[in-house]
Parts: C-alpha cells; sequence; structure tokens
C-alpha cells in the first residue's frame, strides 16, 4: 500500500505514519529528508530519533529521493519517508534544475515501487498567500506534488490535531 499523510506542523501526521509502520509485519526503513542546519532543526531531528525503534533501518537523503527509494523499496518492506516537504525545501534551495529533475524522477518512479511506503507532508496550502516570492514558490511546490501523488496513492491522510481523517481510501 502506498499512502500520504498530510498535516501542518505538530499535527501528527510523523506519528502516525510511524505508528502504521510499527503495525506492519514489514521491514521498516526510515527515509530522512531534513538537514539539521541550525540547533532548532538539530533538537527536531533528534526528537525524531529518538522515537525510532532501534531496528529500523535509518537513510538520511535530502535530495535524491527517488534513488533512494528504488534503490530501497522491496516487497516484504515498508519505506517511511518523513518529509516531502523539508525535501523540496532543500531542492528549491539548490535551484530549478534539480527540483525539476528530482520531483520529476519521484513521480516517474512511484507508481512501480515495490512493497509499502508512506510518505509524509506538510499541508501549506490552508494559510494566508505568503509574503514573499520563495515562500509563495514553496507552497505551489508542494500544493502541486501532492496533487501528482495523489492519484497514486492508496490511502490519504489528513491529521488535525493528532487526529486523523482518511480523504481517500481504507479507513485506518
Amino acid at each position: 500500500m502506498k499512502q500520504l499523510i498530510l498535516g501542518g506542523a505538530r499535527s501528527g501526521k510523523s506519528a502516525l505514519a510511524e505508528k502504521l509502520a510499527l503495525e506492519s509485519a514489514a521491514e521498516v526503513v526510515y527515509v530522512a529528508t531534513a538537514t539539521a542546519g541550525d540547533g532548532e532543526m538539530q533538537a527536531r531531528i533528534a526528537h525524531h530519533r529518538r522515537r525510532r525503534p532501534a531496528h529500523w533501518q535509518t537513510i538520511e537523503e535530502p535530495l535524491a529521493l527517488a534513488a533512494t527509494l528504488q534503490q530501497h523499496a522491496a516487497a516484504q518492506r515498508l519505506l517511511l519517508v518523513d518529509c516531502l516537504t523539508l525535501w523540496l525545501s532543500n531542492l528549491l534551495l539548490r535551484g530549478e534544475p534539480a527540483l525539476q529533475r528530482e520531483t520529476a524522477a519521484l513521480l516517474q518512479c512511484f507508481p512501480q515501487l515495490p512493497g509499502q511506503i508512506i510518505l509524509v507532508s506538510n499541508e501549506t496550502g490552508l494559510g494566508v498567500v505568503p509574503a514573499d516570492a520563495l515562500s509563495r514558490r514553496f507552497v505551489d511546490e508542494s500544493g502541486r506534488l501532492h496533487q501528482s501523488l495523489v492519484p497514486m496513492c492508496d490511502r490519504v491522510v489528513f491529521t488535525v490535531a493528532g487526529l486523523p481523517q482518511v480523504i481517500r481510501g481504507p479507513a485506518l
């Protein structure tokens, strides 16, 4: 099953993804896309690391997500990607060629990947239109990416205050 779990910051989306991964019988590979650019982000990463079971394999990949998924996807494995919006941020900062190349690669390979995949991403389109061009671009790109992935996913969940709301696919 391929799943997309969306929500705002601290909505419970990562905790839900981790719970679903724990409940599966599959070997779990956690693909982390964050980079620790400052102390606050280092603390967030450390918090996520502490929550993960020690037997999960963790791969830190901030840019080449499609290649990483292709390398590690397997029939009896669950890949948990946390999170797509951090990955998009990394790509936006690398420039247009990287953004276009990597998002196209993800959308091309995703339907053919074997095994289970849980993608976690921030829903960024619920607030006001951002004041600066880079932030508006980020919101636009994340919205386009989510809309492109939804038809490829068996389940889409929106989390609000720790409450998962299934908006496509089977109930949790």
